[in-house]
């Protein structure tokens, strides 16, 4: 049972480090993140609004166009849940995220995206292979 805990920890840790990476701003270490090698070609993203991205080096050309443009962001996750089967992870989570408020006077504008991740274990570490996010829509009626 300790072992399967520890393998959780691991995988918790990476994806926490890429919510890191992102709030950082800092490309290195998102890609120190994602797989590499002979199946980076496999790798993909797909982020709110947005076709699929495909390929290791499209996909952290759209981190560093995302990290360039933004000037703060924050992550606030909820609702993480990891999954381990063999050397294949899975991650699900809500994030729960601040930007600068673009409507006049605001300081921040929020939103809220469900998340999902895969990773592999490649020679004893987990890499990302495949990110998607989806806008969580709030279907509670305005006030009038």
């Amino acid at each position: 049972m300790s072992e399967r805990r520890d393998v959780i920890a691991e995988v918790t840790a990476v994806n926490q480090a890429y919510y890191a990476a992102l709030e950082a701003g800092d490309i290195d270490a998102m890609e120190a993140l994602w797989l590499d090698g002979p199946a980076s070609a496999s790798v993909s993203a797909i982020y709110p609004g947005s076709p699929a991205v495909h390929g290791r080096k499209e996909v952290l050309r759209t981190f560093a166009v995302l990290m360039a443009n933004t000037s703060y962001i924050q992550f606030i996750l909820t609702d993480v849940h990891v999954a381990v089967a063999g050397e294949t992870a899975f991650v699900s989570c809500t994030e729960n995220v601040l930007t600068p408020g673009a409507r006049s006077g605001a300081v921040f504008a929020a939103g809220r995206a469900v998340a999902t991740k895969v990773l592999l274990r490649v020679d004893g570490q987990w890499r990302l292979w495949q990110h998607h996010a989806s806008p969580v829509v709030d279907r509670r009626e305005p006030s009038p």
